[in-house]
């Protein structure tokens, strides 16, 4: 099975500008744990989980006044959609991380989470099993 089965392709995407608290609210609405970070000024791509989220609050940080340029990371492990979701569960495993972002042509079109991965066995587990 490959990643373009797996990923999800609505992407969240914030600039480094927005609050923590923007971030949390725009990810908690549309129920993601990661969006990516596009920075007009920098190259690259960077991403911001949920996890950087609390691990500033509970830093003792302000989510009203920390950026998620701040907190994002971006020396990000990416995938493409060509690659399988055992190489991508293999990635996020050996990283220590639950989301790969998914480029294709130098930008994102999905992100890849354990949980997609973890559909995608169980569906797969589930049809061998019929």
């Amino acid at each position: 099975m490959l990643v373009r089965d797996a990923m999800s392709t609505v992407i969240l995407t914030l600039g480094p500008a927005h609050t923590l608290r923007q971030a949390a609210c725009l990810m908690s609405g549309r129920r993601v744990g990661a969006a990516v970070v596009l920075d007009p000024d920098h190259s690259g791509i960077g991403i911001l989980t949920e996890r950087d989220i609390l691990n500033s609050i509970g830093a003792g940080h302000d989510p009203d006044r920390e950026s998620v340029g701040a907190h994002t990371t971006n020396n990000v492990v990416f995938c493409t959609p060509e690659a399988t979701v055992q190489e991508a569960a293999e990635a996020m495993a050996l990283g220590g991380f639950r989301h790969l972002i998914v480029l294709e042509d130098g930008g994102p079109v999905g992100i890849v989470s354990v949980r997609d991965v973890i559909r995608c066995w169980v569906r797969a587990r589930s049809s061998l099993a019929a």
